[in-house]
């Protein structure tokens, strides 16, 4: 099929094509360029998307789709480690079918959104037999903690390739995520590299999040530390750095790690980064949601560090809308202007999974995970306009099929 819309935007370092066209066959482009351009060289019926921009599908780098069902349960906390004990109650208290139907749920929103990619950190696996197919592209990282049963750390690597294994025909792909420094051991981080290198998956996990974890480490004080110390975590790492330090300074995590949050940075840490660049997952909305420190926007893209978008979950936001999130940005950092914004929901994220060629780009051989979003005509800035979208998308490819 030929899709022609007013003007396609193809995120691919080229201009925006007024009166653009591309072909699609099966789940892939075949071709980009102008109507005529594409008319003269392919033969199909043409959906005409009228006065549309087409562009692609947006990308979420960093979420929690099993707590969808958690949107406006969680007041602002006091502080970090009271809403991680709030949140871990409240777990305890629903049933699998509700994490089953908050998953579902969180598809519908991601779609309404015009998410058409999320990189869902998935902390129930056992649940997974449970659930069909998504119906977007989904990496599902097996999150992974070993605070007190340290002993089956292998037993959770050997799982995980168990898990994926039965579901290799979902689309999208599997990652590993332990959890954070705090929950997860460094045998454990060492254990994730290893198995990703071997089976080719990505590596996700949260790192300096907050001031509470920061003091954790740096100093061997604060309540999250004394939280973990009575849960008989040890604590013989804490006292000599950074979170990012412990992990980074000791080889645990990479270059090919995605990692969420870099809240708390030190200039130790932008010493480490300048050295190894990761890719970073900024969540605006539940930064805001915690009042952390303002985000090192501007020092970490000057390094050269990746940075793509999340919305992370609904315990710590209210919208699984990338556009609200793009929104933020573009508001509290004066030096991100609206293309920028999207580049980090399309080709950054693309580039933090290595799939910079099929994912976030209108181009020849790429997935057809495409949107469609009216644009008034006449409108002086294109990508201003989409970025302070609010109407839900219509109109939504995945996988070369209509959704």
């Amino acid at each position: 099929m030929i899709l022609r819309a007013r003007t396609l935007i193809p995120m691919n370092g080229g201009p925006p094509i007024d009166n653009g066209a591309m072909v699609v066959k099966g789940s892939r482009i075949r071709a980009v360029g102008t109507l005529s351009e594409v008319a003269a060289r392919f033969s199909g019926s043409v959906i005409d998307l009228g006065e549309q921009v087409l562009m692609p599908g947006l990308i979420n780098a960093h979420c929690h789709l099993d707590y969808t069902m958690l949107r406006y349960a969680i007041q602002p906390p006091r502080g970090f480690t009271a809403w991680v004990q709030r949140l871990n109650a409240m777990k305890c208290s629903l049933q699998d079918e509700e994490y089953l139907d908050a998953i579902q749920r969180g598809f519908i929103e991601l779609r309404k959104w015009g998410t058409t990619t999320v990189l869902n950190i998935e902390s129930f696996p056992e649940l997974m037999s449970r659930i069909p197919p998504p119906p977007i592209r989904t990496w599902w990282f097996y999150e992974m903690i070993d605070i007190r049963q340290r002993a089956t750390t292998e037993d959770l690597i050997q799982g995980s390739g168990m898990f994926f294994r039965k579901h290799a025909d979902w689309l999208g792909g599997f990652g590993l995520s332990p959890h954070a420094p705090y929950t997860a051991s460094s045998e454990l981080y060492r254990l994730a590299g290893d198995c990703a290198r071997q089976y080719n998956m990505p590596l996700t996990t949260h790192i300096a999040e907050s001031l509470e974890e920061a003091a954790m480490f740096q100093r061997a004080s604060g309540p999250l530390y004394e939280f973990m110390q009575s849960l008989g975590r040890d604590m013989s790492d804490c006292g000599h750095g950074s979170p990012l330090n412990t992990l980074l300074g000791q080889g645990l995590i990479g270059p090919d790690w995605i990692v969420a949050h870099m809240n708390e940075l030190d200039e130790a840490d932008f010493t480490l980064l300048e050295k190894t660049p990761l890719h970073v997952v900024y969540c605006p909305a539940s930064h805001r949601y915690f009042d952390h420190r303002a985000f090192a926007m501007d020092r970490l893209r000057s390094i050269g560090v990746n940075i793509s978008l999340g919305t992370d979950s609904l315990a710590s936001t209210d919208s699984l809308s990338l556009f609200d999130e793009m929104r933020i940005v573009c508001n509290s950092h004066p030096s991100i202007a609206p293309f920028d914004a999207l580049e980090m929901v399309t080709r950054n994220p693309a580039r933090a999974l290595g799939r910079a060629h099929d994912l976030g780009c209108i181009a020849p051989g790429a997935h057809a995970d495409l949107i469609a979003l009216p644009i008034a005509p006449g409108s002086k800035s294109l990508f201003e306009e989409i970025v302070w979208n609010r109407r839900p998308i219509e109109w939504c490819m995945v996988n070369g099929q209509m959704a």
